[in-house]
């Protein structure tokens, strides 16, 4: 058994997709560019339809990679995520199919969001983390779930009011792209870029994002 951090994701009403191969096609070259940029202890990938699967051995490399893989596919595909940690056991090392607590965490956390974002005031809601209860010390309140959990409801809620633009200058900037260089791929000033860096709060948004990357 490994303590990781895991990670369940799927897109959101993938069955209103026209073309499914080209949503799939989509989410799998996605997966395969977040896989490279922060690695995990296994793979991200599809396990099934629009079903994707990966563990971690940080709580904030996972937490990186699915705010990655958000911003490579938003907003033409929206994604929800269920995180857990916990125990991880390898039943069959040839076709990595694993068990245990922390994907059950998984589970529960992402079941949570499905359920959550049919409620009134809550649309927004994509992401959530669950520590498996051994975890918890025996079932007491996880302070630090709270407080990862109340952190990705308001950033949930601010990325929700991005447009196709808004999210254009946010990949751009995780590329290491200039104010300059990103205005002419978009086409338009370097003032317009300023002004909807301000207007979206993305240096806001960004440095969260990290702090939240850097979680043992």
């Amino acid at each position: 058994m490994s303590l990781l951090v895991t990670v369940i994701g799927d897109v959101v009403d993938s069955r209103s997709f026209p073309d499914r191969q080209l949503l799939h096609d989509a989410l799998t070259q996605a997966l395969g560019e977040v896989a490279h940029e922060v690695p995990g202890r296994h793979r991200l990938g599809v396990t099934a339809g629009d079903e994707f699967q990966g563990t971690y051995t940080r709580l904030g490399e996972a937490l990186a990679a699915v705010f990655a893989l958000r911003v490579r596919l938003s907003p033409s595909v929206v994604v929800r995520f269920g995180l857990g940690r916990g125990e991880v056991t390898v039943l069959d090392a040839d076709d990595n199919t694993q068990d245990g607590p922390g994907w059950w965490a998984a589970r529960e956390a992402i079941e949570h969001v499905k359920e959550t974002e049919q409620h009134t005031g809550w649309s927004a809601l994509r992401t959530a983390y669950r520590a498996a209860e051994r975890e918890k010390g025996g079932g007491e309140r996880d302070t630090v779930e709270d407080a990862v959990n109340s952190a990705l409801v308001c950033q949930d809620l601010l990325v929700d009011s991005w447009d196709t633009r808004t999210w254009s200058i946010v990949r751009g900037i995780m590329q290491g792209r200039t104010q300059g260089e990103i205005a002419a791929e978009l086409g338009i000033s370097r003032q317009a870029v300023q002004q909807r860096r301000r207007s979206a709060g993305l240096p806001m948004v960004l440095s969260a994002a990290q702090g939240l990357s850097e979680l043992s």
